[in-house]
């Protein structure tokens, strides 16, 4: 998400709300593709919301070659959702998790993820894919993490 004038803002909810409620446009920016400057090779046009200025290290361009980018955690879990999905079955299980911490269980595998500041304890199994490194068995705050029973 980022911030923009008010007045490249589109949402209706802005002008309907006279500006109290910020609407979704921080959210609908184009995607950067490539290049050094917007519209980092969306279009060849002006964007339907102005791009910032800063964004050419978040491209697909410059995250490609990056194991530790954005891009490469979410084709890693894209690839590890496909290799999953046809053993798990549709009904999930809530499990008993700490404070700030959502946990639910899908067959064999297992997500939780930690809402809180503070590191909380792991459910049980073997770690497959975590959006931050872990502190040995403990999940840090504001990460996310699917286990395999």
């Amino acid at each position: 998400m980022t911030d923009l004038p008010d007045a490249a803002r589109q949402d209706p909810i802005f002008r309907r709300s006279r500006g109290e409620k910020r609407g979704r446009d921080g959210c609908r920016v184009p995607l950067p593709w490539s290049g050094q400057a917007p519209p980092y090779g969306f279009t060849t046009a002006r964007p339907w919301l102005p791009m910032p200025d800063d964004w050419a290290p978040l491209t697909v361009e410059a995250q490609s070659s990056d194991p530790s980018s954005m891009l490469a955690f979410y084709r890693e879990a894209l690839a590890l959702r496909r290799r999953l999905q046809p053993d798990l079955p549709e009904d999930i299980g809530w499990l008993d998790a700490p404070g700030d911490v959502l946990a639910f269980r899908r067959g064999p595998l297992t997500c939780a993820v930690n809402f809180g500041e503070h590191p909380a304890r792991l459910p049980p199994g073997r770690v497959l894919l975590t959006s931050t490194p872990l502190y040995g068995d403990l999940l840090p705050g504001n990460t996310g993490a699917w286990l395999q029973s």
